[in-house]
């Protein structure tokens, strides 16, 4: 028989992350967004382990790597190359979902920065109605690639991934 778990306590948290509600959070990045554009998705490898990222910029020059994972970089690329494959990948997947419902994807913000990771939201109409989704940003900017809406990052991210390097 399974052990029984150790109790949880509400004190191993340092603080809830961004797609908490915002009253239970810390309060999180703020600013206006900024426009950025996707320059190109890259790889290193440290220590025999390959790292990938996708390297956005604004108009001003300042540059965001996040770090993402082998096929949202398949995935990234491919939305840029404007590569056809044989069979719906998952993103193009979620595009057709979201068509076929009678939503538009309006923008994507990439709006939070908690224990290094970056956190996003897809802005989606249905008819009247504004819907904000959480995702990763690798999975916001995939999408927002294919279905060619822009892609934001609140300046205050920007502003902090700057001033570390």
């Amino acid at each position: 028989m399974p052990e029984e778990p150790e109790e949880f306590d509400n004190d191993d948290l340092d603080e809830p992350p961004a797609f908490f509600p915002k009253d239970l959070s810390r309060g999180g990045y703020s600013g206006v967004p900024v426009q950025v554009r996707v320059e190109g998705v890259y790889s290193a490898e440290e220590g025999g382990t390959v790292h990938r990222f996708v390297q956005l910029q604004d108009d001003m020059g300042r540059t965001l790597p996040i770090a993402i994972g082998p096929f949202e970089a398949m995935a990234i690329h491919f939305a840029m190359e404007g590569t056809e494959v044989p069979r719906p990948m998952t993103h193009d997947l979620a595009c057709t979902l979201l068509q076929r419902l009678d939503g538009v994807l309006d923008r994507v913000v990439i709006d939070d920065l908690w224990n290094a990771t970056y956190y996003a939201k897809l802005h989606i109409r249905h008819g009247s109605e504004d819907i904000e989704i959480d995702c990763r940003p690798s999975d916001a900017v995939a999408m927002g690639l294919r279905l060619g809406v822009r892609i934001y990052v609140l300046d205050s991210i920007m502003n902090a991934s700057n001033e570390e390097g």
